[in-house]
């Protein structure tokens, strides 16, 4: 029974990548053995063909629901819950080209809560966007902690610039959140 269900299965699930098609196969093999016990619980084993498991496994499967978890559809990490109710979850890390690395947008505040903190980090990217380019580099550089002296060597200027670069750039955020006016970021 087993090769027909993956072969079932690998068809179903053609469309996604090789690691998510490999996950989903897996997650039918469990609804089928699954539904195969119930069968022999029931003493109706005449009933159980590879076929039928594997197309009640896929279509468990393609509506998110995994052997051994509940659906809950008020957690916004299930997907479950991104399915049905079309909540999108997205990272709030990226990978800086220009820096070779990932990197989080903000550091995290202890004494923020959830929502502060992903309205920050969004809030936080389109500011950053709005910065000319090098002015970005500088303040994505600062945001991580980085030191005047570190970043007034990294980018080739004297220390004093860097400080005038940080006061710029947080009339610019201020300015950003209205908080208070601002005055025109300068060119770096």
């Amino acid at each position: 029974m087993m090769p027909t269900i993956r072969t079932r299965a690998r068809i179903a699930f053609r469309y996604l990548d090789p690691e998510a098609r490999q996950e989903a196969v897996q997650e039918v093999v469990c609804n089928a053995l699954k539904a195969f016990v119930r069968l022999v619980e029931l003493k109706k084993m005449d009933l159980a063909y590879p076929t039928v498991l594997a197309k009640l496994g896929v279509a468990q499967v393609k509506d998110h629901r995994k052997v051994g978890g509940r659906l809950n559809v008020h957690d916004v990490m299930s997907a479950y819950c991104q399915a049905k109710k079309g909540v999108v979850v997205e990272r709030l890390d990226h990978f800086d080209e220009e820096e070779n690395q990932w990197c989080e947008i903000v550091v995290e505040d202890r004494n923020a809560g959830p929502a502060e903190v992903a309205a920050t980090r969004m809030d936080f990217a389109a500011w950053l966007k709005s910065l000319p380019k090098r002015l970005r580099l500088i303040a994505k550089f600062l945001a991580t902690g980085e030191t005047t002296t570190a970043a007034a060597k990294k980018f080739g200027v004297c220390q004093g610039r860097i400080s005038q670069i940080r006061m710029e750039l947080k009339r610019a955020w201020q300015a950003f959140q209205g908080e208070e006016p601002g005055t025109a970021v300068l060119a770096a």
